[in-house]
């Protein structure tokens, strides 16, 4: 039986087993960590377990004032939808931490949803390449998905595969509409990645991810792999349990 507090191996990277709060207190420390060696940049990830960062983070003031005043806040994938629809991960960012915290409007970097899905693709990667030619994120935080997505590339999603090219993009998920999403080239060149994972429901995509035959297509998560030196999961002890 897992213990809280053990790490695992896997060629997906290591899984720490951690119960909520600490996953949060660790994701936290690591955010603090960039802000004090200097300006960085955070791709956030959307779902209900950033919600609860979010609210976990204001409510214990784990942020530095070093993180509020030098962190550029990002997400790693968007819904094509304005920032106060329910729908927008930027906009839970914004309602749910950065306005409490008091984050500058210069330190907050919503992909351009008023554009149409390739034309909001293509200046927010445009404007990474004035600001950031050869980094994406500094730190990549991103969720898994029962089905084994990460970000928005999903099962079958045709990017999968491509690791040149645009960093950020737009892609038609079937039945989910378009989204914005960082690519396997983004990932490539993210200082590190963290995954946020919770449940029983996400322990069947976590051990295809980490120790299933490599089929990316089907798991996309997979392919974090090529990755797995700068590749964290922070993980509850029910979503690890077939590790």
């Amino acid at each position: 039986m897992l213990m809280p507090m053990s790490d695992i191996a896997t060629s997906a990277g290591k899984v720490r087993v951690l119960s909520r709060e600490e996953s949060f207190a660790e994701l936290a420390r690591r955010i603090n960590d960039l802000a004090a060696r200097g300006p960085a940049s955070v791709g956030l990830s959307g779902g209900s377990t950033p919600k609860a960062f979010y609210a976990w983070a204001v409510r214990t003031g784990a942020l530095t004032a070093e993180a509020i005043a030098r962190i550029d806040w990002h997400v790693s994938d968007e819904r094509c939808v304005p920032l106060a629809s329910d729908d927008s991960n930027f906009g839970h960012a914004i309602r749910g931490m950065l306005d409490a915290l008091g984050v500058p409007a210069s330190r907050r970097f919503p992909w351009p949803v008023e554009l149409a899905p390739v034309e909001a693709a293509a200046a927010y990667e445009a404007a990474w390449a004035q600001r950031s030619p050869t980094k994406a994120f500094d730190l990549c935080v991103l969720g898994l998905g029962d089905d084994s997505h990460i970000a928005s590339l999903w099962p079958q999603c045709p990017l999968i595969g491509h690791k040149t090219g645009p960093r950020f993009t737009a892609t038609e998920w079937p039945s989910r509409g378009w989204r914005l999403t960082i690519t396997e080239a983004g990932l490539a060149q993210c200082g590190a990645i963290v995954v946020l994972v919770g449940g029983a429901g996400k322990a069947a995509a976590l051990r295809e991810i980490a120790c299933g035959a490599y089929e990316p297509k089907r798991h996309p998560g997979q392919v974090l792999r090529e990755h797995a030196s700068r590749v964290t999961w922070l993980s509850d002890q029910e979503a690890a349990a077939g590790l």
